[in-house]
Protein backbone atom coordinates (compact mmCIF):
# COMPACT_ATOMS: atom_id res chain seq x y z
CA UNK A 1 0.00 0.00 0.00
CA UNK A 2 0.99 3.19 -0.84
CA UNK A 3 0.54 7.20 -0.18
CA UNK A 4 0.46 8.93 -2.98
CA UNK A 5 3.01 11.51 -1.70
CA UNK A 6 5.53 8.99 -1.20
CA UNK A 7 4.33 6.56 -4.32
CA UNK A 8 6.88 3.49 -3.43
CA UNK A 9 5.17 -0.05 -2.84
CA UNK A 10 7.08 -2.43 -0.37
CA UNK A 11 6.44 -5.43 2.01
CA UNK A 12 5.38 -4.54 5.65
CA UNK A 13 5.44 -6.95 8.42
CA UNK A 14 3.04 -8.88 9.19
CA UNK A 15 1.12 -8.64 12.82
CA UNK A 16 -0.69 -11.39 14.34
CA UNK A 17 -3.96 -9.44 15.58
CA UNK A 18 -5.88 -7.04 14.00
CA UNK A 19 -7.17 -5.55 16.47
CA UNK A 20 -5.10 -2.22 15.36
CA UNK A 21 -6.94 -0.89 12.70
CA UNK A 22 -9.36 0.33 14.31
CA UNK A 23 -8.37 1.73 17.88
CA UNK A 24 -11.52 4.31 17.70
CA UNK A 25 -13.34 1.34 18.34
CA UNK A 26 -11.69 -0.10 21.69
CA UNK A 27 -15.19 0.21 24.04
CA UNK A 28 -18.01 0.41 21.55
CA UNK A 29 -18.15 -3.44 20.63
CA UNK A 30 -15.47 -4.86 22.66
CA UNK A 31 -18.56 -7.61 24.58
CA UNK A 32 -20.27 -8.63 21.43
CA UNK A 33 -19.19 -11.41 19.20
CA UNK A 34 -20.25 -12.09 15.75
CA UNK A 35 -21.13 -15.65 14.16
CA UNK A 36 -19.38 -16.51 10.83
CA UNK A 37 -23.19 -16.51 9.18
CA UNK A 38 -24.00 -12.98 10.67
CA UNK A 39 -20.02 -11.70 9.87
CA UNK A 40 -21.21 -12.85 6.19
CA UNK A 41 -24.45 -10.98 6.06
CA UNK A 42 -22.50 -7.44 7.35
CA UNK A 43 -19.75 -8.04 4.84
CA UNK A 44 -21.76 -9.08 1.97
CA UNK A 45 -19.35 -12.08 1.43
CA UNK A 46 -19.97 -16.27 1.44
CA UNK A 47 -18.68 -18.81 4.21
CA UNK A 48 -16.26 -19.93 1.55
CA UNK A 49 -14.73 -16.89 1.48
CA UNK A 50 -14.54 -16.22 5.08
CA UNK A 51 -13.48 -19.46 5.81
CA UNK A 52 -10.53 -19.56 3.67
CA UNK A 53 -9.77 -15.44 4.68
CA UNK A 54 -9.49 -16.90 8.50
CA UNK A 55 -7.26 -20.34 7.69
CA UNK A 56 -5.28 -18.00 5.37
CA UNK A 57 -4.81 -15.38 8.09
CA UNK A 58 -5.94 -12.62 5.78
CA UNK A 59 -8.71 -11.96 8.66
CA UNK A 60 -9.10 -14.09 11.69
CA UNK A 61 -12.24 -13.71 14.63
CA UNK A 62 -10.71 -11.81 17.33
CA UNK A 63 -13.31 -12.50 19.80
CA UNK A 64 -12.68 -16.70 19.47
CA UNK A 65 -11.21 -18.80 17.19
CA UNK A 66 -12.39 -22.23 15.96
CA UNK A 67 -11.22 -24.73 18.13
CA UNK A 68 -12.21 -28.44 16.47
CA UNK A 69 -15.20 -29.58 15.09
CA UNK A 70 -18.19 -27.88 16.13
CA UNK A 71 -16.89 -24.56 17.89
CA UNK A 72 -18.10 -21.72 16.06
CA UNK A 73 -15.93 -18.17 15.58
CA UNK A 74 -16.86 -15.16 16.84
CA UNK A 75 -16.03 -12.18 15.22
CA UNK A 76 -15.70 -8.83 16.30
CA UNK A 77 -16.65 -5.22 14.70
CA UNK A 78 -13.36 -4.18 13.78
CA UNK A 79 -12.76 -7.76 12.17
CA UNK A 80 -16.35 -7.31 10.14
CA UNK A 81 -14.56 -3.57 9.13
CA UNK A 82 -11.87 -5.62 7.54
CA UNK A 83 -14.23 -8.28 5.71
CA UNK A 84 -16.49 -5.76 4.29
CA UNK A 85 -13.13 -3.66 2.81
CA UNK A 86 -11.15 -6.71 1.73
CA UNK A 87 -14.84 -7.29 -0.12
CA UNK A 88 -15.23 -3.63 -1.55
CA UNK A 89 -11.53 -4.46 -2.53
CA UNK A 90 -11.83 -7.47 -4.67
CA UNK A 91 -14.97 -6.50 -6.24
CA UNK A 92 -12.88 -3.65 -7.94
CA UNK A 93 -10.02 -5.80 -9.28
CA UNK A 94 -7.54 -5.61 -6.82
CA UNK A 95 -5.45 -8.85 -6.08
CA UNK A 96 -5.66 -10.96 -3.07
CA UNK A 97 -2.09 -9.88 -2.57
CA UNK A 98 -2.59 -6.27 -3.28
CA UNK A 99 -5.32 -6.69 -0.26
CA UNK A 100 -2.97 -8.43 2.29
CA UNK A 101 -0.81 -5.90 1.73
CA UNK A 102 -2.81 -2.58 1.94
CA UNK A 103 -4.60 -4.26 5.28
CA UNK A 104 -1.11 -5.21 6.81
CA UNK A 105 -0.36 -1.40 5.80
CA UNK A 106 -3.25 -0.11 7.56
CA UNK A 107 -2.80 -2.17 10.85
CA UNK A 108 1.18 -1.58 11.00
CA UNK A 109 -0.16 2.43 10.63
CA UNK A 110 -2.78 2.53 13.21
CA UNK A 111 -5.45 4.22 11.85
CA UNK A 112 -6.74 6.58 14.23
CA UNK A 113 -9.05 8.63 12.88
CA UNK A 114 -10.95 6.30 10.15
CA UNK A 115 -13.72 8.41 9.01
CA UNK A 116 -10.64 10.52 7.67
CA UNK A 117 -9.17 7.83 5.21
CA UNK A 118 -9.96 7.05 2.08
CA UNK A 119 -8.69 4.17 0.05
CA UNK A 120 -8.27 4.27 -4.03
CA UNK A 121 -7.42 1.94 -6.45
CA UNK A 122 -6.25 2.10 -9.97
CA UNK A 123 -6.96 -2.26 -9.82
CA UNK A 124 -3.76 -3.15 -9.09
CA UNK A 125 -2.36 -1.22 -6.08
CA UNK A 126 -4.17 0.27 -3.24
CA UNK A 127 -3.45 4.05 -1.68
CA UNK A 128 -4.08 5.40 1.40
CA UNK A 129 -5.70 9.36 1.21
CA UNK A 130 -6.01 11.20 4.04
CA UNK A 131 -6.86 14.65 2.61
CA UNK A 132 -8.40 16.03 -0.19
CA UNK A 133 -5.14 16.91 -1.40
CA UNK A 134 -3.67 13.34 -1.09
CA UNK A 135 -6.58 12.63 -2.82
CA UNK A 136 -6.20 15.09 -5.82
CA UNK A 137 -2.96 14.50 -6.47
CA UNK A 138 -3.30 10.86 -6.68
CA UNK A 139 -6.24 10.92 -9.47
CA UNK A 140 -4.04 14.31 -11.41
CA UNK A 141 -1.54 11.04 -12.25
CA UNK A 142 -4.32 9.20 -13.67
CA UNK A 143 -3.89 6.42 -11.15
CA UNK A 144 -6.69 6.05 -8.92
CA UNK A 145 -10.00 5.05 -10.23
CA UNK A 146 -11.84 3.42 -7.06
CA UNK A 147 -12.15 5.08 -4.07
CA UNK A 148 -13.21 3.52 -0.36
CA UNK A 149 -14.28 5.88 2.15
CA UNK A 150 -13.56 3.78 5.51
CA UNK A 151 -15.93 6.11 7.27
CA UNK A 152 -19.05 4.94 4.98
CA UNK A 153 -17.86 1.64 5.28
CA UNK A 154 -18.47 1.76 9.24
CA UNK A 155 -21.33 3.20 9.18
CA UNK A 156 -22.61 0.44 6.87
CA UNK A 157 -21.25 -1.91 8.98
CA UNK A 158 -23.03 -0.92 12.34
CA UNK A 159 -26.46 -0.21 10.43
CA UNK A 160 -26.38 -3.58 9.15
CA UNK A 161 -25.23 -5.29 12.43
CA UNK A 162 -28.03 -3.84 14.41
CA UNK A 163 -30.28 -6.05 13.06
CA UNK A 164 -28.24 -9.13 13.10
CA UNK A 165 -27.91 -11.45 16.32
CA UNK A 166 -24.66 -11.27 18.36
CA UNK A 167 -23.15 -13.55 21.66
CA UNK A 168 -22.86 -11.75 24.60
CA UNK A 169 -19.61 -11.31 26.63
CA UNK A 170 -20.64 -13.51 29.08
CA UNK A 171 -21.69 -16.83 26.75
CA UNK A 172 -18.26 -15.71 25.14
CA UNK A 173 -16.13 -15.88 28.29
CA UNK A 174 -17.35 -18.42 30.58
CA UNK A 175 -16.63 -21.40 28.19
CA UNK A 176 -14.68 -20.10 25.07
CA UNK A 177 -14.99 -23.78 23.58
CA UNK A 178 -18.34 -25.10 24.53
CA UNK A 179 -20.74 -22.91 23.32
CA UNK A 180 -23.86 -24.75 24.19
CA UNK A 181 -22.33 -25.62 27.67
CA UNK A 182 -22.08 -21.60 28.29
CA UNK A 183 -25.95 -21.76 27.37
CA UNK A 184 -26.58 -24.51 29.94
CA UNK A 185 -24.53 -22.97 32.35
CA UNK A 186 -26.26 -19.89 31.98
CA UNK A 187 -30.28 -21.64 32.23
CA UNK A 188 -29.26 -23.52 35.41
CA UNK A 189 -27.93 -20.42 37.06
Amino acid sequence: MSTPTHGSEGAVNVRPTQDVLFDDLENAYEDVGYRGVTACKAAGITYRQLDYWARTGLVEPSVRTARGSGSQRLYGFRDILVLKVVKRLLDTGVSLHQIRLAIEHLRERGVHDLAQVTLLSDGASVFECTSPDEMFDLLQGGQGVFGIALGKVWQEVEGSLAHLPSESSELIGLHPGDELGARRAARVG
